[in-house]
Formats: structure tokens, sequence, C-alpha cells
């Protein structure tokens, strides 16, 4: 098995649970991250709400949590915009050095 590929058994210490999986060696640190956000997260909300919201109510608003950071992370860093701007542009210098797309020009007079 190649270097980068091979797993190894970790144990995570998720909330109050222990949960073993394989991960990929290089993943690691990843995965114990990740188990300290839940956690972290989990905790929060319980200290704020046990008295009010059952555990399960609790879990799944850590979840929302959770999911609404990465949303937001994931919509911070979306390049499509940059993407189209640059393939715009590289067209535009394309045609004026008359290089690139055969197609003949739409917009020339």
């Amino acid at each position: 098995m190649a270097e980068g590929n091979e797993k190894q058994p970790i144990t995570l210490h998720v909330y109050d649970m222990s949960i073993k999986i394989n991960v990929p060696r290089e993943d690691e640190p990843f995965y114990r991250s990740a188990a300290r956000i839940i956690t972290d997260t989990v905790n929060l909300y319980s200290e704020t709400y046990r008295n009010y919201k059952s555990e399960k109510e609790i879990l799944y608003m850590a979840m929302i949590d959770i999911a609404l950071k990465l949303q937001i992370e994931k919509s911070r860093n979306d390049t499509a915009p940059y993407n189209d701007i640059l393939a715009k542009i590289t067209a535009e210098v394309e045609q004026a050095l008359g290089v690139g797309s055969t197609q003949p020009d739409a917009h020339k007079k």
C-alpha cells in the first residue's frame, strides 16, 4: 500500500462517546480537530440549554451551528465569480492577439 493511502486506527473522543475508526495517516489531525469542534460546540449548547432542551435537541442545534459555519465559510471561498472574470479577460486578450477561439467576433462591425 502506498504511504499516502495508509490508514491507521484511532480513537476519537466526541462529546460523551469514544469512536474507533481507520483514517488516512495524513488526515488524522483533521479528524481530531473535527472531534474537538463537535465536543466544544455540544458542550457550549449543553451548558446553555441543558435545563430547557432535550439532549437530542442540543445535538441537533450543535450540528446546525457547525453546518452553518461550514456553509458561510464555503460561500466566502467561492472562486466561481473570479474564474468567470478570468475566463472573460483571457478570451478578450486572446481575441486581441488573434489567438484562441476560431469563431468570428460577433462584436466587430
